[in-house]
């Protein structure tokens, strides 16, 4: 067995051992390919290699949009922002089925695409909606549900974190593109959570009890248009090439900093505390890329990445199975794993695969990004799962049964945007920011 072989070993082996004694996930990267090193490269020049591979893997324009996106979104959820947004959003379900849960799957893709936070989506929405649902006689595990299963729809509808960390992994890749093609895939989530909570909710007699008046409507949307705006300064100016992505996530910053004085819901005192939870935040989504650098280098050495793909290649060369496999995968990893180091540690395993037979890098980045989503409303480490039970204060073996139904709606969502590359490329495409080959069908893959 050669050491190139042997570093492979050690490397999944002492990730695995690790991760299975619940060491940090950013530890168990960083201490299973420094081990891989040194199995290869004599020990000097392992360590090195190491530190220079750890500053690459954080040496990119592009992650500076991060830590600015994590502040905004910060921001908003304590400046006032998400009531507004809740306002806008129950303004379009008031006439549904169980209108207060459809503001909440609306409010939550809304406040989702100005925060990027599925997280801060769900914990906003469900602080402020959940009390209110109470009231009026909702159900908990029914309200909790609604809002657990569509808050990853802000991780998909731009601006997104876990995108640009996908677009600095695969390379070449286009943020602006990117962010665009999420939109289709984040609202088809979003409406098929809506219907289903609509069904739900008349078996259950949750009908709705409020109207507005034009008057009143006006109100709400003149309240909520500054908020509202963000979305279209920040994405709007992306993709005029105005600034940049990461130019974009300043002012993003900036402008919710403005909106949230002028509500006068911060004050000056509470920034220090909302700076330290984003520097918090950012230090661990930095570290694990810098540690990907390392395992990136480990895996390109000893050609991980082609032996997965002869592998999964053996078992048939039949696109439309390799999808199903991969989509398989990533939704079991998703279920113990962050998206972020998921991304990290897969994208360099499955992107030349997919690319291979003719996959569209965007593609194939909406469809990782949507099953790892998938894997933040599950247990056992879903952390948006976990953060909607604990402010509806209801238990989470409760609150899975009424999730199962929305599982079986996601993942048919995941199987269209996976098998119809339109509902992802339609949108950059039209606007321009990809080219595909004339002879791509873009409405069935790889046919």
């Amino acid at each position: 067995m050669s050491n190139v072989t042997i570093a492979a070993i050690i490397m999944v082996s002492v990730i695995a051992i690790t991760l299975f004694f619940s060491f940090p996930i950013g530890l168990s990267i960083g201490l299973g390919a420094v081990a891989a090193i040194v199995t290869i490269l004599p020990f000097t020049q392992a360590m090195t290699t190491s530190a220079q591979r750890f500053f690459t893997g954080a040496n990119s324009f592009s992650l500076v949009a991060i830590p600015f996106f994590i502040l905004a979104g910060n921001i908003m959820n304590s400046g006032g922002i998400a009531k507004r947004l809740i306002d806008a959003a129950r303004l379009l379900t008031n006439r549904l089925y169980g209108d207060l849960a459809q503001t909440n799957i609306v409010a939550n893709m809304l406040f989702g695409a100005v925060s990027g936070s599925g997280v801060a989506a769900a914990s906003a929405m469900g602080s402020i909606l959940g009390p209110i649902q109470k009231k009026e006689g909702y159900a908990d595990d029914y309200s909790a549900a609604a809002n657990i299963a569509s808050g990853p729809t802000g991780m998909m509808i731009p601006p997104s974190n876990i995108m640009i960390v996908y677009a600095t992994v695969a390379g070449s890749v286009s943020i602006a593109a990117l962010f665009m093609a999420g939109y289709i895939p984040g609202i088809l989530w979003g409406i098929g959570c809506m219907i289903l909570a609509g069904f739900t909710a008349k078996k259950l007699g949750y009908k709705s009890k409020n109207s507005y008046t034009i008057k009143q409507s006006l109100i709400i949307l003149w309240k909520a248009i500054p908020s509202l705006l963000l979305i279209v300064i920040v994405i709007g100016g992306i993709l005029g090439g105005v600034f940049t992505a990461s130019e974009g996530s300043a002012i993003a910053v900036v402008y919710a900093l403005i909106l949230s004085f002028l509500y006068k819901s911060i004050k000056l005192q509470d920034l220090p505390k909302i700076i330290l939870n984003s520097v918090k935040t950012t230090a661990v989504v930095e570290f694990l890329v810098c540690v990907s650098g390392i395992m990136a280098w480990v895996m390109s050495f000893t050609k991980m990445p082609q032996l997965i793909s002869r592998a999964l290649l053996s078992i048939g060369t039949n696109p439309l199975i390799i999808l199903l496999i991969i989509n398989i995968v990533l939704l079991i990893v998703g279920t113990f794993m962050d998206p972020t180091p998921a991304v990290l540690i897969f994208t360099p395993i499955f992107l030349p695969i997919c690319t291979s037979f003719g996959m569209h890098p965007v593609h194939f980045g909406l469809m990782m990004v949507m099953n790892l989503c998938v894997g933040t409303i599950t247990p056992p480490v879903g952390a948006i799962m976990f953060a909607g039970c604990k402010i509806a204060n209801v238990k989470i073996e409760y609150v899975i049964k009424r999730l199962v139904p929305y599982f079986a709606v996601v993942i048919f969502a995941l199987l269209l945007v996976t098998y119809v590359p339109a509902l992802s490329l339609a949108i950059p495409k039209a606007l321009k920011l990809i080219n595909l080959p004339e002879n791509y069908n873009i409405f069935f893959v790889l046919q």
